[in-house]
């Protein structure tokens, strides 16, 4: 398990916040301490929609390894209601050899918790609702369940997934039969979010997930819908296609295109990247738990505080490796990291952005999109923005392994946000 840093003071450029309204960091935080840490998910899956495990022994599984908080984002659903599951439906999507689902359950919480009842000869189990198990995990200050849901849309069959953060009221899902509303569609579900957010007067975080999952969105579609502001640009499923193909570019390739696109050529905001679980599978199977989070630098373990921070781009993305502090420095244009060693590891950090005179026809390499303008090595590393920059953000990379890789060879990596894209 990673273990969190301490609080350090934290300085950004303006960046995104929700639904492409801007706030600002201009000057580094005199009052640091009130400031904190907070690692969490906000992509997981229960027995809710496609999940093999009750939400009760997800949301401990987080909270047993040290998260401060997750957020189960169930499709197209909220942990609400009455709802039965048979034995049997539970045991198929559990799919692994050993005790069930069902059986761990009762061990963990009791037959006073565990609530069944026979309906025409075959035994059902009452989901929780997020009401009822709230009480028996959170504590304040130490752990949080924030409320989400995985909108599940598509158009012309290409799936459209967008996560909603800190929500009140389910948000209805968008299918078009056509293809080419791809774009329209995934506006109109950020833009709904916007809408549920003005309703409820509380901040809500829609990120969409995992572009290249059945290969829905080209980095030109990211780039070109201006109300998305956040994407995943690590997810931890193994069949969302992170690494791309030969011909199609992966996640962090596409965050680096998009954001070009956006701020030479539309003038708009860049991207900002989160990481996460997607888990499914908690028995056992190939999508579990425990691969990407997001670390958010918020002044209190509370859903509106954790959101509003990354709306600002007060956070970074990781899967696996912690960073002591991240700080932008806007008058010499520096971008300075001190990472939290784990024991025997080594680092590289990759500083990486796009010059304004970059040759769009080049996939990698000096004045292409995403050039490395810097790989330095270290526990503290300092790169100054070329003038000609149009952004800069970091790529670290442990020498170390990751505890459970999505996919092979893979290593723990953190990424920080875009800065430097806006003159001061």
């Amino acid at each position: 398990m990673t273990p969190r840093p301490s609080p350090t003071p934290l300085c950004f450029i303006a960046a995104v916040a929700a639904f492409a309204s801007v706030s600002s960091f201009s000057g580094a935080q005199e009052n640091s301490e009130s400031l904190h840490w907070y690692r969490g998910n906000t992509h997981t899956h229960s027995l809710w929609s496609d999940g093999n495990d009750f939400p009760e022994m997800i949301t401990a599984w987080y909270k047993d390894r040290g998260y401060d908080f997750m957020a189960l984002s169930d499709h197209n659903t909220l942990a609400e209601g009455e709802r039965w599951m048979t034995l049997d439906a539970i045991a198929k999507r559990q799919r692994a050899i050993g005790r069930t689902a069902m059986e761990k359950y009762q061990e963990r919480w009791g037959d006073d918790w565990v609530e069944t009842r026979e309906t025409n000869g075959v035994t059902e189990v009452r989901l929780k609702t997020l009401a009822e198990y709230r009480g028996k995990l959170e504590k304040p200050g130490e752990f949080l369940i924030v409320q989400a849901e995985e909108i599940s849309n598509s158009a012309g069959g290409k799936p459209i997934h967008i996560n909603a953060v800190n929500l009140e009221t389910v948000i209805p899902a968008i299918k078009s039969d056509d293809a080419n509303d791809l774009r329209k569609v995934t506006g109109e579900v950020v833009t709904r979010v916007r809408k549920a957010a003005e309703l409820s007067g509380r901040p809500i975080l829609a990120h969409l997930n995992h572009p290249n999952f059945q290969w829905a969105f080209t980095p030109e579609d990211l780039a070109h819908v201006a109300e998305v502001g956040f994407f995943e640009v690590y997810n931890g499923h193994p069949g969302i296609h992170h690494l791309g193909d030969e011909s199609r570019p992966g996640d962090e390739r596409i965050w680096d295109i998009a954001n070009t696109i956006r701020i030479a050529e539309l003038d708009r905001e860049p991207l900002l990247g989160v990481a996460t679980d997607d888990s499914h599978t908690y028995h056992g199977g190939d999508v579990s738990p425990g691969r990407g989070w997001v670390m958010v630098h918020a002044p209190a373990l509370e859903p509106n505080a954790l959101v509003e921070a990354m709306q600002v781009g007060d956070f970074y993305a990781s899967s696996g490796v912690a960073l002591k502090s991240i700080a932008w420095d806007p008058k010499s244009r520096t971008l300075s990291l001190k990472i939290d060693p784990g024991e025997g590891a080594t680092y590289s950090t990759a500083f990486i952005g796009t010059r304004s005179s970059y040759d769009a026809t080049k996939p990698t390499g000096e004045n292409g999109i995403g050039e490395v303008f810097a790989e330095l090595t270290g526990n503290e590393v300092s790169f100054t923005l070329p003038e000609d920059a149009l952004y800069l953000r970091a790529t670290v990379t442990s020498s170390e392994k990751h505890d459970n890789p999505s996919f092979p060879e893979q290593r723990k990596q953190a990424w920080t946000q875009p800065v430097g894209w806006r003159a001061e």
